[in-house]
This record gives structure tokens, sequence and C-alpha cells, in this order.
């Protein structure tokens, strides 16, 4: 135990200030996303610039890929929320059915097997299924949030629980613990989107 604790001081340590910098920034992110700030875009796509320089080091290309297309969707969801659909409060937005949802998880696993047969045959790559599916997956979360979809909340649980264990097995230790954060986060998210809906339709009652 002792060794192990030493172990992970010494990982600490060694976490350079750009790793430090795009954690805070990502956390500053979903506490934003929280509340539906804009700004949580802002952060993002700072904290995701970062993150592409990491991961791309780390051989990690598929991850690399996916913190490219999260600057990209920062400023997707920026529009969205500020001049698109999303502009609305969460609560306004209708859901989609679980015949819906059931449909892309089919779709998005054959995909995500097709990409990761072709990256282990091609690249060299590493932890090749749980980047890939992480990747695809977390692409489909981050597009349900710039809709202010509350089920992207569910999706993000599963998705940062497999990140805590790739990041921490790549040696990014911090970055693995940001993923424990982000799933009490994620928590924190749903209880404050359901509440901030609760208290909508008891205004629209008594009102």
């Amino acid at each position: 135990m002792a060794a192990l604790l030493s172990d992970l001081m010494q990982q600490i340590a060694a976490t350079s200030w750009l790793e430090w910098s795009a954690v805070v920034l990502a956390i500053a992110y979903l506490v934003l996303a929280a509340h539906q700030s804009l700004w949580c875009w802002y952060a993002a796509a700072i904290s995701c610039t970062i993150y592409t320089y990491l991961m791309f080091t780390a051989q990690l290309y598929m991850e690399t890929l996916l913190q490219i297309f999260y600057i990209v969707m920062a400023a997707y969801g920026y529009w969205q929320w500020r001049y698109g659909k999303a502009q609305k409060d969460a609560t306004q937005v209708r859901e989609l059915s679980w015949f819906w949802h059931l449909r892309w998880i089919v779709a998005l696993t054959l995909i995500a097997a097709g990409i990761a047969l072709a990256m282990q045959h091609y690249t060299d790559a590493d932890a090749v299924w749980l980047d890939t599916y992480t990747t695809v997956f977390s692409l489909f979360a981050t597009w349900l949030l710039t809709r202010k979809q509350f089920a992207n909340w569910w999706y993000w649980l599963v998705i940062d629980a497999v990140y805590v264990y790739l990041y921490s097995s790549k040696g990014f230790v911090i970055t693995g613990a940001l993923f424990f954060v982000y799933l009490i986060l994620v928590f924190y998210a749903m209880w404050q989107w359901q509440t901030t809906r609760t208290e909508q339709q008891q205004c629209s009652s008594s009102g």
C-alpha cells in the first residue's frame, strides 16, 4: 500500500503543467455545463486543444481525433446554445425515445468495432478497443449535450468510468483522477438539470 501511494505521488509530481491546465479547464467545463452556461464551451475548447497534443504524444490516436472533434463541437455547441434550437432551457427540450437511443447504440457499436479492427491492423495505436469505443460514444454524447438532451449524462456515466481506467493505465494519473471527479460532477449535473425542471414545473402549475 505504501509503495502504491509512493508511486502515485511520484506520478502526480511528474504531471506536466499542460495536463494540470487541461484538467482545471475540463472541470470548469462540466460545472458550467451543469448550469447551462455558454462559458462551458470556451473552457472545453481550450482544454481540448491541450489534450490534442497530450493524446497524440501518448499514441492514443482515436483520442487525438476525439479532442479535435471536441474543439469543433465546442464551437457548434456555443452556436446552438446561443443562436440555435438549444438556446432555450434544457427543461423545454423534448426528450428522445428509448427506442431511438437503442437504434443508435447498436449502430455505433458496429461502427466502433469496424474502426477498432482497422486501427488494430493498420496502426500502432494502443488500447485500440477501449480507445475506439470511448471515442465513438463520446462524440455521440457530446452531440446530445449540444442539443441539451438530458440523456447525455447517462452516456457520460459509463464513458467516464471507462476513461478512469484508460488514462490511468497510460500514465495520465491526474487525468484519470479527473474522470473520477467527472463521475461525481455528472451526478451533480443530472441533479442540477432535474432540480431546474422540477422548479419550473412547480412554477407553471402554481402560475
